[in-house]
């Protein structure tokens, strides 16, 4: 195959994988996701899934790893926080109400303010409607957002760990020569 496609490819496969990065710290972007389907193209492509094998191997652990720690870290920071499943279920739901911009009080900003502020406000609300203190209601929606962000982070850096050890493993393969 020709060197140059061949190059050219792969700053496209680690475009996507970038944008998988994003997206493991974003929420509604795919972030291990994407960058195992990268590498899969990448195996298709440069037609040796020999190479990818490790790459495959910590990305499909990355992205199990991903799931459980975004359950986790939601979890124990609104259990640290004492929040409610209200407060969860609410967070959830301000979040998807963030991302598509239904919120009425979000006119401005697009579904990234949304993404932000919509699990807080949704956290605050469902926990205020559970317990009726606000006070309470607040400190369990600041846990939960503080926990996913935290959980956010983590899968941030477990995807550069994928993409770093699939970049070791393929750029002598590509550039060689």
């Amino acid at each position: 195959m020709d060197t140059n496609y061949l190059q050219i490819v792969y700053w496209v496969v680690i475009a996507v994988m970038i944008v998988g990065i994003v997206g493991a710290v974003v929420p509604a972007i795919p972030g291990a996701s994407l960058i195992l389907l990268a590498i899969i193209v990448w195996g298709f492509v440069s037609g040796s899934f020999l190479s990818i094998k490790i790459p495959l191997i910590v990305t499909i652990v990355v992205l199990v790893l991903g799931i459980g720690i975004d359950f986790l870290a939601g979890y124990l920071g609104a259990k640290k926080a004492g929040a409610s499943k209200w407060g969860q279920i609410g967070s959830v739901v301000g979040l998807l109400l963030g991302f598509f911009g239904l919120l009425p009080t979000l006119p401005f900003g697009g579904p990234l303010l949304g993404i932000l502020l919509g699990p807080l406000l949704g956290a605050i609300v469902g926990e205020f409607l559970h317990q009726r203190n606000f006070q309470v209601a607040v400190k369990a929606g600041i846990g939960i957002v503080a926990g996913t962000l935290i959980g956010n982070l983590i899968q941030g850096l477990l995807a550069i760990a994928a993409v770093a050890v699939f970049l070791a493993t393929t750029w002598p393969q590509v550039y060689s020569s």
